[in-house]
């Protein structure tokens, strides 16, 4: 009976061990074959590409283009973490903390997006409301009426200048021989709109002085982040006439939002 177990075959059996075949020296004139290219997992990083990492954003973003009219090539552009959008929001109100490079490989579309739409709302409701303060402290028996065509004009304006304006710098600047990223200059100008939104909360002061000061404040570090970053984009070509237009644009916009919505 013992013998009969003894004699069964265990190479099938769970935890068996087969035994080891010794391979054959292949000879010296015969051709040796590649070491198998074997994956190493996990990684050494754990699997995990940071959003600021040039591995996470354009090439993985190329892969999935399908068309300027495909939603679905836009989509790689949306997916970004919270703690990366604020990070650049506040580079883009203090434009040394160096923009340009978290943006590198990996840009956004959420964040101006975001600050587009908000920037509407923010330009139609304090706009009016700004007026209201005037009017009532100029006429405190006169009617006023809430004007519903600033929110058509804010959305013109705002979206049309962050979308229009880009993509025609993106043609002059392939016009002067330079490698431009449509992608990356509509992320740099949509968060180059960012400093508007805390600059209409001041704007809303019944006090003339006071709004020309803010609006001046505002547009002049708006303007000097579009041409730190377009002057890292265009360095050491003859490209300074586009970038010192891109400033004069910026701040036209900021006097524009003065004198339409706050006056």
């Amino acid at each position: 009976m013992e013998e009969g177990y003894t004699s069964l075959p265990t190479s099938h059996l769970l935890g068996s061990v087969p035994a080891v075949i010794a391979e054959e020296k292949p000879s010296a004139g015969a051709s040796q074959s590649l070491p198998a290219n074997l994956q190493v997992f996990p990684p050494g990083n754990g699997g995990y590409i940071p959003p600021e990492s040039p591995l996470g954003g354009e090439e993985q973003a190329a892969n999935n283009w399908k068309g300027f009219c495909s939603l679905s090539s836009y989509t790689p552009y949306f997916d970004v973490d919270t703690d990366v959008v604020v990070s650049r929001i506040i580079s883009s109100v203090y434009p040394m903390d160096d923009f340009s490079r978290k943006i590198d490989g990996s840009p956004d579309l959420y964040g101006p997006v975001w600050i587009s739409a908000t920037l509407v709302f923010m330009l139609a409701a304090l706009g009016n409301y700004g007026t209201y303060l005037i009017q009532k402290r100029s006429e405190p028996n006169g009617d006023w009426e809430f004007d519903v065509s600033y929110v058509d004009w804010a959305a013109c304006v705002v979206f049309g200048y962050a979308v229009a304006v880009p993509a025609a710098f993106y043609f002059l600047l392939q016009y002067f021989g330079l490698n431009a990223n449509l992608v990356r200059l509509w992320c740099m100008w949509g968060y180059s709109l960012f400093i508007f939104i805390p600059a209409s909360l001041f704007l809303v002061v019944p006090s003339e002085i006071f709004r020309w000061i803010i609006i001046i404040l505002a547009g002049s570090a708006s303007s000097w982040f579009v041409y730190l970053n377009l002057k890292v984009s265009t360095e050491g070509s003859d490209a300074t006439p586009l970038v010192v237009s891109a400033l004069a644009l910026q701040f036209a916009l900021a006097l524009f939002i003065k004198i339409f919505f706050f006056s």
